[in-house]
């Protein structure tokens, strides 16, 4: 039997390399950037075309290349950044695998000029799958240029796999921003097709973050400074005002490297504890300066992953910094440390008198009896101090709400007691007459879940905490949830005028223009024709500017610049559940549109949304899987009084 096990040759196995490497074209825009800034280029030019599917150009003024390295950068495992295994502990580059290049050239057709700034002539390379094609001298600008041509055209089926070009041009937005963020001290710049999308001059970290951010955030960007022997903290967080619905505009970076870690977002979020609300993430732009012995880069082909020594001490030296630069500016209250002072002076004082030792928790815990021991003396004499202005106001003002409070208890008692006798009445009554108290009711629905298959919905309806809707029916009572019942209404509805091209404008009285930020415009552009076919009149004013014409009726009320913000952030997460174009959009419109939570419904609103609940072709859950309503039955109910 012949041998089975045999060597790949080097083009499947750059091929098998550039699965890991290469994952789609923002990870060649990685790459060749960062190559660039190893290189020491002051400039750096980012050019693409078709979403980086059929053009990705990197140009930039570094050092050049030989003849023989620029053939040799090519070949697997070759790189100048490292010499032996013990310099994977001191990486101060970015990249050091030296599996890029040759991953690269292994899937896409690949063209480079390279010339060193003390020589006449450059050199010309060109790649295809591997194999070089030319190889020759050429006239050439000092420094290098790669272009990257038709990704994966020899891998059809990962070609095919690539996301739409709005998805792909926003991932490649993304490493873009990675990079020029860590480095204000380099010019950079990206066009894509005809669109000039960035033009960053070299700068300080402030106005890079603005320049990359937007300018809006700038009065929201709030400093952050820690030095320690251990590690540098430095950057710039956003104030709670500034944060979104989505984790964008967030970033680490250590030793000027881009990083993802959720341990150390969780601590950011912990020191914006009591300060954001739910599901709401807070801006910002961390760096960390740490020896490179102390992490581990070399984790994953990417290299966003990282591991420290010390992840506990990094995440407490991170959260402290953060909750410090909040309190300094206000955000958050100061802390106390009047019991630390206290604590520090009596060990300071042991130090002196070690045999008159006692613990300082006791010691302070009998000063604050004795404090309040002299505010009891005080509150239990006779004599009663004037009362200022202030504490006049203060009583008046809870007398004031206590009387409220009364007022509605009173009220509320005659709801119940009124309650309480319609309850006793109806108990009186026979079954058949409750049936057909309930048939006479106005909305009724043939198809809910087999328990109330047939019944209808009773025409007494309850808004609970201006959340829910209660439905009494004979087996029990329905709980409706407003805002998804509405979702799952106005879904269907969207949907509806993209197969009918139905769609109602109201024009706008006063045209209103509004600025994005970059990968916000450039998604807007990209499903600007099926806004505007679901009434959104929106058009192009500007690179990144756009001019709102009018507005659906639902929407008509809404501020404009409210309603295009938060239906981009909507549409990138449903982005991540892999929709349809036309379906992504009709739910993120659907979410905007939306009756929301806290809003008083009248009865009339109530039956309304009821009805046409049921009208719908799937009136059980809303558009992202969430039940709409839920029924308890009087078996159920009764069992909880047990």
């Amino acid at each position: 039997m012949s041998d089975l096990i045999q060597l790949l040759p080097d083009h499947i196995a750059n091929q098998i390399a550039a699965g890991e490497v290469v994952q789609r074209p923002a990870s060649v825009v990685k790459e060749l950037m960062e190559n660039s800034i190893d290189a020491g280029a002051k400039n750096i030019r980012l050019i693409i075309k078709n979403s980086g599917k059929t053009l990705i150009q990197v140009v930039d003024d570094g050092i050049g290349m030989s003849e023989t390295d620029a053939r040799m950068c090519f070949e697997r495992h070759a790189t100048s950044k490292i010499r032996k295994a013990e310099d994977l502990f001191s990486i101060k580059t970015k990249g050091f695998r030296g599996e890029a290049m040759a991953s690269i050239a292994a899937v896409a057709q690949v063209e480079m000029r390279t010339k060193r700034h003390h020589k006449e002539l450059g050199v010309k390379l060109h790649i295809a799958g591997s194999k070089v094609i030319i190889q020759e001298p050429c006239q050439t600008a000092a420094g290098t240029s790669i272009s990257v041509k038709n990704l994966f055209y020899n891998i059809p089926a990962r070609r095919n796999f690539l996301k739409s070009n709005s998805v792909e041009m926003r991932h490649i937005i993304e490493e873009f921003q990675h990079v020029a963020l860590s480095h204000p001290e380099i010019f950079f710049s990206l066009h894509h097709n005809s669109d000039k999308l960035y033009h960053l001059p070299i700068c300080n970290l402030r106005q890079r973050v603005v320049g990359i951010i937007g300018n809006k955030i700038n009065k929201s960007l709030i400093p952050i400074e820690e030095d320690t022997d251990i590690l540098k903290i430095s950057g710039y967080i956003g104030k709670p005002d500034a944060a979104k619905k989505t984790r964008g505009n967030q970033f680490f970076f250590v030793n000027n490297r881009y990083i993802k870690s959720g341990y150390l977002n969780h601590a950011v979020l912990n020191a914006y504890e009591d300060l954001l609300p739910e599901k709401v993430y807070p801006l910002y732009v961390i760096f960390f300066k740490i020896n490179p012995d102390k992490i581990d880069v070399n984790v994953h082909p990417t290299k966003q992953e990282i591991k420290f020594d010390d992840e506990r001490l990094i995440y407490n030296y991170l959260r402290v910094t953060v909750r410090h630069a909040l309190a300094q500016y206000s955000i958050t209250p100061s802390l106390d440390f009047e019991v630390e002072t206290t604590i520090t002076k009596h060990l300071k004082q042991t130090e002196k008198n070690p045999g008159n030792s006692v613990n300082p928790y006791q010691q302070q815990g009998e000063i604050y009896l004795s404090k309040a021991s002299k505010e009891h003396k005080k509150l239990t004499s006779y004599s009663k101090p004037e009362k200022t202005e202030s504490q006049i106001s203060n009583q008046e003002n809870w007398e004031k709400l206590y009387d409220d409070i009364e007022n509605n208890a009173l009220k509320q008692g005659e709801e119940l007691k009124q309650l309480d006798q319609n309850l006793f009445s109806s108990n009186i009554n026979s079954e058949s007459d409750q049936e057909e108290e309930i048939l006479s009711s106005k909305a009724s629905y043939t198809k809910t879940d087999e328990a109330n298959q047939g019944q209808p919905i009773s025409k007494h309806l309850f808004q609970l905490h201006k959340k829910y809707i209660l439905s009494t029916v004979k087996s029990g009572f329905l709980l409706f949830d407003q805002n998804i019942v509405h979702q799952r209404i106005m879904y269907e509805r969207y949907l509806y005028q993209f197969e009918h091209k139905k769609s109602i404008t109201q024009q706008l009285l006063f045209p209103q223009t509004i600025e994005l930020s970059v990968p916000d415009a450039s998604l807007l552009k990209d499903i600007l024709p099926q806004l505007n076919e679901l009434g959104l009149d929106i058009r192009e004013f500007g690179s990144n500017s756009f001019i709102v014409h009018g507005l659906p009726s639902e929407l008509s009320q809404q501020n404009e610049m409210e309603i295009i913000t938060q239906l981009l952030e909507q549409y990138k997460r449903n982005t991540d559940i892999k929709l349809d174009l036309y379906d992504n959009i009709s739910r993120s419109l659907a979410a905007q549109s939306a009756i929301k939570h806290g809003k008083t419904l009248t009865m009339n609103e109530m039956q309304l949304l009821i009805d046409e609940l049921f009208a719908c072709e799937v009136p059980y859950a809303g558009p992202g899987g969430r039940k709409t309503f839920i029924n308890i039955d009087m078996h159920e109910l009764n069992k909880r009084f047990e």
